[in-house]
């Protein structure tokens, strides 16, 4: 334990506290641990007018929010049309990961890239990059992480109140980009309420063992009259992590942010706006960590607004609107050996610039003939401007990169929800969205002439008018059991670098080449559900089945580049002198069209068994997979296999007791001409949890004060694990056994 005692000496103080004070030991027999799945419509159902205030009451506040579910909880959703895995502070603070793609990666039907412990983004039923969409607070994290998979999200747990991961037709909501699934995360920056008492506050930090991490922060809220203010500030950091044979070069993670908010909130709303800045400083692991280090440096700065004006007159039932600003840079910075020593240089620079807008308006309830209609109608806009290039720390000078000159891209669309309930069981609901896409960079058109390849280099302009619609049915079986059926019609517009990459990668180590005549991604999917929300057995099962026209990805042509467009062999029009920045043999990569078929199934469950104590012990389980084909011939890059989990929870008014195991399969269904996706062996993590929750002396005797002290442990066997999906996975083992010490106090 001598890492506890230096994180000690180094200042890291560790402040134990309390996640909530749970609800009284009868309640906790029926509010169970496990994994959280529910579905916020997004038509949400009004909210009721407060009542009318004496003239000396306190300034009015948006009503309350119901609370969140006590942690672990299964909740299942009896009007979710699709299904929604939602993860709560609860179920984030105890995980010793640094990034909200590493958050996720065990919930049904959602796995992570793992690239490095400060890059892990999110890969939702085998679809990632372009295809998932992160956000924050509503509004995209606005990074260059679907570009590659060596980009972080600029997004901490830290502050992570509630994590929705949301497919299906509510995804018709944030844009074709987000066609495989969306990752939401809500931290209140912008607060939309008064607290109560006008006060609340977090403080919570941990310590890990695998890599002498260390993390803490805090969060403040306080209003008096009609303002509400908020501020945060989290800072964590973690060595290179250990695995079962050995320490992991490169690994560390060291990152930091801030943010401040501000509302004015009301009896008919609130308006605000928050200012966030993330700072971050990772290793990325691999072959070619010890003689270079790659690291990245990497800041962000985000302003937003937010807003939610209730009408309730004119037809018009609530008008909401999100809007978000930012800019983001980050280096890749390598070492060189020099006369026996090592000295750092930026080897590569990426910047966006960009700006978010959405507007939707919810009308009345309609009480017609035939039933009640419930929708909104929206308009979303969305502008940004990506660059990438070789940077030369000599000269100080810009050099063609991977994505040279700026690529620009922009987009305007309407959405319309619309949810029509005929009988109290029997509930329908359509929705449509239609954009208009224009993008502008320099593309890369490639002629091949059999023993040659021919490059000619242009500036493109591209339009295309993505149209998407999808249709559900809702239906109420006996026993409480809901079916689900919902078919969904998506196009998706190629994304920047889809279309404009030309460079060498080095962190990937391959030579990425864009193909700016790519067409619209379409995808037609049907998926079929069943849950039950109610007593002691609960459940959430879907299975959905997908097939892709057109579908891009990442082809491995088998050739090789030495650092340039010119050195990738043949005649060409564009010619880059820069050796200096030669990378020898790295992987030539095509951005390519064909058909796929994408199908699995994602099922949770939980089961309250029988009372123990002053609590109960109920037993939990989970399993996942999706296939995945070109259509013709050949799997797939890059698909998680299979999985299966169970586990077994206590829990009462103070304890929190939980063990799981989750087994991943062999993985032997592989994309033959890809270089990078190899068979992988299967492995099983057991993760347990420990936590003790008691309430401590109210402040001023009004503000409650609540305390948790918990322990996790993650890969208790120490297994060997490599992440079928990880460009990675030859190279880096995931972590080994890992304990966690962390504590919360929360003030409210």
């Amino acid at each position: 334990m001598k890492w506890l005692g230096d994180a000690v000496r180094q200042g890291s103080v560790v402040l134990l506290g309390a996640i909530a004070v749970f609800p009284d030991s009868a309640a906790a027999q029926v509010q169970l641990p496990g994994i959280v799945v529910t579905t916020p419509s997004p038509i949400q159902r009004p909210r009721p007018a407060p009542a009318p205030r004496p003239a000396t009451a306190a300034a009015p506040t948006a009503p309350e929010a119901p609370a969140a579910p006590p942690p672990g909880t299964l909740v299942v959703d009896e009007d979710a049309f699709v299904p929604i895995t939602v993860m709560n502070t609860p179920e984030i603070t105890p995980l010793a990961v640094q990034n909200i793609g590493d958050v996720t990666a065990q919930q049904p039907g959602v796995a992570a890239t793992t690239f490095a412990p400060g890059a892990s983004r999110p890969i939702i039923r085998g679809q990632d990059r372009d295809r998932v969409r992160v956000q924050e607070n509503g509004i995209g994290s606005h990074d260059v992480s679907a570009l590659s998979e060596d980009h972080a999200v600029p997004i901490d747990p830290f502050a992570a109140e509630r994590i929705e991961i949301i497919r299906g037709p509510a995804t018709l909501r944030y844009g074709s980009q987000a066609i495989g699934g969306v990752v939401d995360v809500s931290n209140g920056r912008i607060p939309e309420a008064m607290p109560k008492d006008g006060f609340s506050a977090v403080v919570k930090g941990g310590l890990n063992s695998v890599d002498k991490g260390h993390d803490g922060g805090f969060k403040v809220t306080a209003g008096a009259g009609n303002i509400v203010l908020y501020a945060d500030a989290f800072r964590r950091q973690a060595d290179d992590y250990k695995t079962p044979h050995g320490i992991q070069p490169n690994s560390f993670v060291e990152s930091s942010g801030y943010s401040l908010g501000a509302s004015i909130v009301g009896e008919s709303g609130f308006i605000g706006v928050s200012y966030t800045r993330f700072d971050s400083f990772y290793g990325i692991p691999g072959k070619e960590a010890e003689d270079h280090r790659p690291r990245i440096d990497m800041h962000q700065d985000k302003l937003q607004s937010r807003g939610e004006w209730r009408v309730r007159d004119y037809g018009i039932e609530t008008i909401r609107f999100w809007f978000g600003t930012t800019w983001y840079k980050h280096d890749e910075i390598v070492a060189h050996a020099h006369d026996d020593h090592f000295h750092d240089e930026i080897e590569s620079r990426f910047t966006n610039r960009q700006t978010e807008a959405r507007l939707e308006v919810q009308h009345q309830a309609w009480h017609a003939p035939i039933g009640i209609f419930r929708g909104a109608v929206g308009v979303h806009f969305d502008k940004k401007r990506v660059r990438g290039f070789i940077y030369d720390d000599h000269l100080a000078e810009e050099m063609d990169g991977l994505i040279d000159p700026a690529a620009r891209g922009s987009s305007i669309a309407a959405f319309w929800f619309e949810e029509l309930e005929l009988t109290r069981r029997l509930k329908l609901q359509a929705a449509a969205r239609i954009e208009s896409v224009r993008v502008r960079g320099t593309g890369v058109e490639i002629e091949d002439h059999g023993d040659h390849q021919h490059y000619h280099v242009e500036d493109r302009a591209r339009t295309f008018a993505p149209k998407s619609a999808s249709l559900g049915v809702l239906y109420e079986l006996p026993l409480g059991v809901v079916a689900r059926l919902s078919g969904q019609y998506t196009e998706r517009a190629p994304a920047l670098p889809e279309l404009f990459s030309k460079g060498l990668h080095h962190a990937m180590d391959t030579f990425e080449i864009g193909n700016p005549n790519l067409k619209i991604e379409k995808a037609e999917t049907i998926e079929l559900g069943f849950k039950k929300a109610r007593g002691a057995f609960r459940f959430d099962a879907a299975a959905f089945h997908t097939r892709y026209r057109n579908f891009i990805f990442k082809r491995f042509t088998g050739l090789a580049c030495d650092g340039t467009l010119a050195t990738c062999g043949g005649d060409h029009d564009h010619e880059d002198d820069h050796d200096d920045h030669a990378h020898a043999d790295a992987d030539q990569v095509v951005f390519s069209q064909r058909d796929a078929i994408f199908s699995g199934v994602e099922l949770s469950a939980q089961w309250d068994a029988f009372a123990f104590a002053r609590g109960v012990i109920g037993f939990e389980g989970q399993y996942d997979f999706v296939n995945a084909k070109f259509v013709g011939d050949g799997y797939v890059p890059r698909i998680p296999p299979h999985r299966l989990g169970a586990g077994i929870y206590y829990r009462d008014a103070n304890w929190l007791a939980r063990v799981f195991a989750l087994h991943a399969f062999d993985q032997n269904k592989v994309a033959g001409d890809d270089a990078k996706d190899t068979p992988t062996d299967g492995y099983t993590l057991l993760n347990a949890d420990l936590s003790y929750t008691f309430g401590l002396a109210p402040v001023d005797g009004r503000i409650s004060t609540s305390m948790t002290i918990g322990l996790r442990g993650e890969n208790l066997l120490d297994q060997d694990v490599r992440n079928h999906v990880s460009f990675k996975k030859d190279e880096v083992l995931q972590p080994g056994r890992t304990i966690r010490l962390y504590g919360v106090v929360r003030y409210n």
